[in-house]
Order: structure tokens, then sequence, then C-alpha cells
């Protein structure tokens, strides 16, 4: 199961993307009461996150182009040089008491851009670090990574605000951007062959294009993804919190979001150890359990209830995440795997903030109960619609052997290790 961190380069992008992680943890609540001391207004801190993420939203197609363009490392590293600057200044800004909102809304769609250059990136990576038959093995360790990065960044950043400020917090993520850039920069992974760069950008993005809508089961799933990620968007992340205010009570709320991450630990435990063949299959199949925090919402919030639904909706996360990340690196070229990764983001992102701003007139309308009612509904008819494509229900993961057989193809031109080596044979 750990066979994956014999590998150099895989290690310090496991390293990588961990620390990264924890600063992503610190960020948010940092940022959040650095805005609320500066102006306490909720408009002004809806303002500052909103720009970041239009920002990644726009760039992140832009960001595929360039991860299927000039080598990786370089993409990792440089993006998250940019983001230990862009940091580095928003907390100097805090610190020294010179913060306004402006400034704050263009270090933040900076830190956006940095963001949609550094994510398909990273998430193309991990192939070309690890033989074909440990690429499942790779993924679910780098989502273990992921979600402990985020348990500790969410409790460092909170004791940073609390002892030292929100200042500080920032400060911190800005170290955390520095030293994953240290990380990324063991990552040696083949770079893009030369005559991409003879190449237009719209003639990339129309070849990734092609290489994402000729799978079906690729826009079937990111367009099941569209609608499930916009439904979950404004029943928990919106209406949970109203929910909780009035039954269980705002630190209860906190536990059961952690009973989630805890659950995506253990789901990414138990996804080191899944072997079948139709990976894909399983992994939306366990998107019906994204269904449970919006009924244990709708028709029995408490904390009994909403515990052990979070708990079940992390482990299912999990399941999918690994399922998914394995099923694109194991069938689309290398060539195009970051292009397909940012419309896989874009598609996947873009109807999130449709959902967060509906959801609150809708319940108003008809009812708090009867919208979770309604958004339980849509995420089960989106993993229906998904599961309706034969292709998910039968696109079969690469066995261990017959990863052996291709990466045993292409030793030719090297294996994963610590120096550069060449990104895994195209299986489409």
């Amino acid at each position: 199961m750990l066979a994956p961190l014999r590998y150099g380069a895989f290690r310090y992008l496991a390293v990588g993307r961990l620390v990264n992680m924890v600063g992503n943890g610190v960020a948010p609540i940092a940022l959040a009461f650095a805005v609320l001391d500066l102006t306490g207004s909720v408009r002004d801190l809806g303002l500052v996150v909103g720009a970041r993420s239009l920002m990644t939203v726009l760039f992140v197609l832009f960001g595929g182009v360039v991860a299927d363009r000039i080598p990786r490392r370089l993409v990792l590293v440089g993006s998250n040089v940019l983001g230990a600057l862009t940091q580095a200044a928003v907390a100097g800004l805090v610190l020294s008491g010179t913060a306004t909102i402006p400034l704050l809304l263009a270090l933040g769609a900076a830190n956006g851009i940095v963001s949609a250059l550094a994510q398909p990136a990273s998430a193309a990576a991990t192939p070309q670090t690890v033989p074909p038959e440990l690429i499942q093995p790779a993924n679910a360790i780098i989502r273990l990574g992921i979600n402990a990065g985020m348990i500790g960044g969410a409790s460092l950043g909170g004791l940073l605000v609390a002892a030292v400020g929100p200042g500080w917090g920032l400060a911190v993520d800005a170290l955390a951007f520095a030293v994953a850039a240290v990380a990324f920069a063991g990552v040696r992974v083949a770079a893009p062959p030369a005559e991409k760069a003879h190449t237009s950008v719209i003639n990339d993005l129309r070849e990734g294009w092609t290489a994402f809508t000729a799978r079906t089961w690729v826009w079937a799933v990111v367009l099941g993804f569209m609608i499930l990620n916009a439904a979950l968007a404004g029943g928990v992340n919106v209406l949970g919190p109203a929910v909780a205010d009035e039954t269980i009570g705002r630190s209860a709320w906190g536990v059961v979001l952690a009973a989630e991450t805890a659950g995506m630990v253990l789901g990414g435990l138990i996804a080191l150890r899944v072997r079948v063949r139709r990976l894909l299959l399983l992994g939306v199949a366990c998107m019906f359990a994204e269904s449970f925090l919006l009924l244990g919402l709708a028709l029995a919030p408490t904390i009994a209830v909403l515990l052990v639904a979070g708990v079940a909706v992390g482990i299912a996360v999990e399941q999918f995440a690994v399922a998914w990340d394995t099923s694109i690196a194991q069938h689309i070229p290398p060539d195009r795997l970051a292009r397909v990764y940012s419309y896989d983001m874009l598609g996947s992102w873009i109807a999130i903030p449709l959902g967060q701003i509906a959801v609150g007139p809708l319940a108003a309308a008809i009812g708090t109960r009867d919208t979770l009612l309604i958004l339980a509904t849509l995420v089960v008819l989106s993993v229906l619609g998904m599961l309706a494509s034969r292709e998910v229900r039968r696109l079969q993961a690469i066995s261990p052997a017959r990863g052996a057989d291709a990466a045993q193809a292409g030793s030719a031109d090297g294996g994963p290790g610590d120096v550069a080596t060449a990104e895994p044979v195209a299986r489409a």
C-alpha cells in the first residue's frame, strides 16, 4: 500500500501537496477574521473570497494548457513562489494596519490565478511519479495527505487567529507556499514534447476539449458533479449552518464537519486496499451517500444522525476521488492530462456560486426543509444520471499485471524515481 513512497519524485509531490493543504486550511480562517476586523462587513468578506474563486474558475483552462506545455515541476514551483509572494503581501498589509478592501481584492484575485495555474499541474503530476500499477495507491496517499493537511491547517489557523491575530496566520500561509515550492523542486518528471511550444493556446484548448468530450464517461461524470456540487454547496454550506443554529448549535455543527473530514481520512485508508475492476462504477455509486447530510438536516437534525451521516459522506467522497483520479490517469493520454483536468475542474465548479446564491431565496419561498429535500433529490438524480452512462458502468481499471506490462514496454525511456522520468504509456 505504501509502495509509491519508494519513489523520490512521488515523496516530494506528496509532501508539497500536504504542506499546501496546511496553508489552505489556515488561510480561510485568517483571511475571514482579517476582513471582519478591518470592516466588520460580511459583504466585504464575500467580495474578497469571491474574487479569488472567480479568478480560479476563469483561468483554470489556461492553467491546464500551461501544465501540458511546459514542465509540471516548473509550473508547481513557480506558482507556489508567486503564492508565497501574494500571501506575504497580504500578511504585511494586515500586520502593518495598511490593508484596504481594494488591495485585498487585487491580491485575492492574483492568488486565484496562481491557484488556477497550480491545480491542473499538481493533479496531472501524480501518474508521472510512479509506475502505472501504483497509480491507485498513490492517489489514495495523496488524498490522505490532503485531508490530514486540511485538518491540521484548520486547527492551526484557529489557534493562530486566537493567539496572535489573523496577520500571522496569513504569514504562515505564505511560509507554507514557500516550503511547498522547495518540495516541488524535487518532483523531477518528463517535460511535455518539444513540439507543444509551437502550437497556439487556442489549438491546445481545442485539443484538450476533444480529449474531454471524446470519452462519454468523462463528461457524463463532470456534468453530474456540476449539479451535485451546486446542490451540496447550497444545502450543506449555506442552509446547514442555518439549520444548526436552530437545532444542534454552532459548536455541534463544527463537530459534524470534523466528523466528515475524519470519514475522509478513513475513506482514504479504505481506498488504499480497494481492488475492483470497475473502480469508477464503485466510486460513482458511493456518491449516493452525499444525500445523507441533506436528508439528515431536513428530516432529523440531531447530533447523532448528522455525525453518522458526516462520517458516511466522508468515506464515500474518498472512494470517488481516488477512483476518478485513477481512471483519468489510466485512460487519458499524458500529454492531454492537465487540460482534461482543467475542463473537469471548470465544469465541476462553475455552478457552485449559482447553488449558493439561489438556495436562500428558494428556502424563503418554500421552506428550508422542502428545499433540503429537493437538493437531496437532485444529488440522487445526478448520481443516477452518471450511472445511466454505459461507459461509466463498464470502464475498467488497469490491473497491476497489465500496468506492469505497460511499464516494461516503456522502460527504455526510464522509470519513476529521483531523476527525470518518461510519462506512462498513453492508455486511451
